[in-house]
């Protein structure tokens, strides 16, 4: 099977860590796959924060009701979209997800767990303050990421028939 279909059906959304660290070089080609999701007019909405220091990763357990992950996490990488970039809301926010997709993909593929949150959104401002970030910046989301403590997460799909609404 391609490399790339492997990764897509075999990703799994990682939950717990180990307590290694991940390399600032493994941070930095997640963070690189991310910039290289397609946008429309070639924007680049995309702009990220990189969540190391203990104490501060502190700070942003109280803002979810996934605190667990968070704690567990080594690495948060909050994703936001830059609002000056912006040229179409639908278009922009598709593309952002394109960006989360990559990072995920580029975890798993370097041995790393990583996991996409999104009930911290209703915690976006406290997040965006507690980095001291521009209201330009809005969170879109954040990515734990980290060594999987296992790897054996199970998913399931429901089969294509139910979801394909026209077919010629």
């Amino acid at each position: 099977m391609n490399e790339v279909l492997k990764a897509i059906y075999e990703r799994r959304s990682v939950r717990e860590y180990t307590d290694e660290p991940v390399p600032d070089e493994l941070i930095m080609e997640i963070l690189k796959s991310g910039s290289w999701a397609p946008s429309g007019l070639n924007n680049q909405p995309w702009r990220f924060a990189v969540v190391k220091d203990p104490q501060l990763k502190e700070r942003f357990e109280p803002l979810t009701r996934y605190s667990r992950i968070i704690k567990s996490a080594n690495c948060l990488i909050p994703v936001f979209i830059s609002k000056e970039r912006m040229y179409h809301e639908v278009k922009d926010h598709q593309a952002i997800g394109a960006c989360l997709q990559n990072m995920l993909l580029s975890a798993y593929a370097l041995g790393l767990g990583a996991v996409w949150l999104g009930e911290i959104l209703k915690s976006g401002k406290e997040i965006r303050e507690l980095l001291g970030l521009p209201e330009d910046l809005e969170l879109m989301a954040v990515i734990a990421l980290g060594w999987p403590k296992n790897r054996d997460q199970k998913s399931r799909r429901l089969p294509l028939e139910d979801l394909i609404v026209f077919k010629q």
